[in-house]
């Protein structure tokens, strides 16, 4: 999905534009708390998507398997 710099700079833009919103009194916009929703939903898709992915490698299958069948 998102690489990892990819998803520091989504949650770096989601945070400076907050900021910057917030001064310029749009954060009550429809249009802008859409935005922002969908950039969350993305990092906190990407986040679950990523923990839940594990990776195994064949070298470590084996000692997984014996300890599974103890």
């Amino acid at each position: 999905m998102l690489s990892n710099n990819q998803s520091l700079i989504l949650t770096g833009f989601l945070a400076g534009s907050i900021f910057v919103f917030g001064i310029l009194d749009i954060l009550d916009n429809f249009v802008v708390l859409t935005g922002f929703t969908l950039v969350f939903l993305a990092i906190i898709i990407n986040l679950i998507y990523t923990i839940s992915k594990v990776k195994v490698n064949p070298k470590n299958q084996d000692d997984i398997n014996k300890k599974a069948s103890l």
